[in-house]
């Protein structure tokens, strides 16, 4: 599984042409305390750049960009009852959707672990 990032703070993990997206831990921390996830519905259409999702926490309400285009496969409901995972496990746990990949040329465009790191060593 490989797993990049953008400029947006966002992370994918693709697997094949299946993809999991959501916010880094950097993104969390800014964000503050999480209190509810809109996640996208199964079958919406995403382009890459998109808005597919939105994370409300105590600071501001942030839009949670697509980084590929494809298609949404699932949400995770976990969020709906427990929208705190996005802060206590951002990336794993408090993943926010699943994808397909309907273009894998767009995941040049992205940052890989070490990029992503001094990158916002940075800001």
């Amino acid at each position: 599984m490989t797993r990049y990032f953008t400029k947006d703070h966002e992370w994918i993990s693709v697997d094949g042409d299946v993809a999991t997206v959501g916010i880094t831990d950097f993104a969390q921390n800014a964000l503050g305390d999480i209190t509810f996830v809109e996640v996208p519905e199964a079958g919406k259409a995403v382009s890459k750049g998109d808005t597919a999702a939105v994370v409300d926490s105590v600071k501001a309400a942030s839009d949670v960009y697509a980084p590929v285009s494809g298609e949404v496969i699932e949400g995770n409901a976990a969020l709906e009852e427990a929208p705190e995972l996005v802060n206590t496990s951002p990336e794993s746990e408090g993943w926010l959707w699943r994808m397909s990949v309907s273009d894998a040329g767009e995941l040049a465009d992205l940052m890989d672990e070490a990029a992503y790191a001094a990158y916002i060593a940075e800001l």
